[in-house]
């Protein structure tokens, strides 16, 4: 290689660099992989010490990327708060606080997405320490209604 060879060949290797960080740097902060729209979201709850199973609820939600928590049912999206949420690849967590008649509930929740469904749980701890496990699953069935 001659000595003018290098300098091209010197900033050539300094661009694929700066393109590779990049990318890296914009795919890692692209969020999970999720498309917006309306969902339908399947909730079956789990306490210990039930005598029997609790039916499978199943209603509907509109996600988007500004809110990627699904609720749990309609009514705890009307008592709780999101107190704090993260996502690390196709995982999304988060806490909230719930306020209802029985009394103050605190809850963590976990999905993982995979485009058009989910998998996740929310566990919640209640008064006098009574604990319930909700499992989430979802799938997106069209647009949002406007």
């Amino acid at each position: 290689m001659s000595y003018r060879q290098k300098p091209f060949a010197t900033l050539i290797i300094a661009f694929t660099a700066a393109v590779l960080s990049a990318v890296s740097i914009s795919s890692a902060g692209s969020g999970p992989n999720m498309q917006e729209g309306l969902w339908e979201i399947t909730v079956k709850m789990e306490m210990p010490g039930m005598p029997m199973n609790m039916p499978s609820m199943t209603h509907t939600q509109c996600i988007t990327n500004e809110d990627m928590v699904p609720s749990g049912s309609p009514q705890q999206a009307e008592e709780c708060k999101i107190t704090r949420t993260k996502m690390e690849g196709d995982t999304v967590t988060w806490t909230m606080e719930c306020d209802s008649p029985e009394g103050k509930t605190r809850a963590t929740g976990k999905i993982i997405y995979s485009g058009n469904t989910f998998k996740g749980t929310i566990k919640m701890t209640m008064k006098e320490g009574m604990e319930m496990t909700q499992h989430l699953s979802g799938r997106r069935i069209g647009n949002c209604k406007q």
